[in-house]
């Protein structure tokens, strides 16, 4: 019995200095050369071609869920900004008036979802440089003469209809005389307020705007010469969590090293992959 409880013993002893560590392929047993880490990013999943929900996989989706991806331009943005800062992309679906509540809680790490930097926007959130700039314009039913718009002017006493908590809201009132619609919470729901003849128009940026086109082929966009639009500041960016500089400023380096002319191919390429039900 003795010597049994020797042996139980010795088996312990030595079970105990064991290590968990898994040795690397190149000889180095450190935790950081099996992971990578991750950059979270949070954006709607319904913004196309910004962003958008898909059930089909591609080389720009990033899985959001067991069944569904997202995919679009904001996607892509995130996938070149992850791989030069050497991290492991993870997109979370997150509705738009709870991103930045997201970023300042540490649930994500920034937002990438088409957010143009506004003085209060920016007392709580910090942004890079734009990564994008578009125009604003506005969509209509094919068959209405508006179509002819030659001036924002042109819709006074018409029903306009813009997402709530955005640009696509506040410049609505440059409009004289406009009934200004309740604004909604998704892009997806105001075309089809649009399409059920519940307002005349829907502000857009240009992207956007060429996007639903494209996908219906009851609306047209009105586009309108310099000084008869709207005035607006359509630029985008990304936004951190106010004082994290070391990150906001590995993103900014990121973000420079994408040319412009990368960027607008970018953004014409998800235009032309989104479906026709974004």
């Amino acid at each position: 019995m003795r010597k049994m409880m020797m042996l139980l013993m010795s088996i312990l002893l030595l079970s105990g200095c064991s290590t968990n560590t898994t040795p690397s392929t190149d000889g180095n047993n450190t935790e950081s050369d099996n992971e990578r880490g991750t950059f979270t990013v949070g954006m709607e999943c319904n913004y196309a071609p910004f962003n958008w929900t898909t059930i089909e996989q591609n080389d720009t989706t990033v899985p959001i869920s067991s069944v569904d991806y997202c995919d679009g331009y904001d996607v892509v943005i995130a996938q070149r900004l992850a791989d030069a800062m050497d991290k492991d992309l993870v997109i979370k679906k997150i509705a738009w008036e709870g991103l930045e509540p997201a970023v300042n809680s540490g649930e994500i790490d920034a937002i990438i979802a088409g957010m143009t930097e506004t003085p209060e926007r920016a007392e709580n959130v910090d942004f890079t440089s734009p990564y994008y700039e578009s125009e604003m314009v506005l969509i209509v039913r094919k068959d209405d003469p508006l179509v002819n718009a030659q001036s924002i002017q042109d819709f006074s006493g018409k029903t306009v209809l813009g997402q709530i908590n955005t640009l696509y809201d506040t410049v609505i009132d440059q409009i004289e005389n406009v009934n200004h619609a309740t604004p909604l919470a998704t892009y997806p729901l105001m075309v089809l307020a649009l399409q059920s003849q519940d307002v005349d128009a829907l502000t857009a940026e240009l992207p956007v705007a060429t996007g639903v086109v494209n996908s219906n082929s009851d609306l047209a966009m009105v586009r309108f010469s310099q000084g008869n639009g709207f005035e607006a500041d359509t630029t985008v960016s990304i936004g951190v969590k106010k004082g994290n500089t070391e990150l906001l400023d590995a993103l900014q380096e990121a973000l420079d090293g994408i040319t412009a002319e990368e960027r607008q191919q970018m953004m014409l390429d998800a235009t032309n992959r989104q479906p026709s039900n974004e």
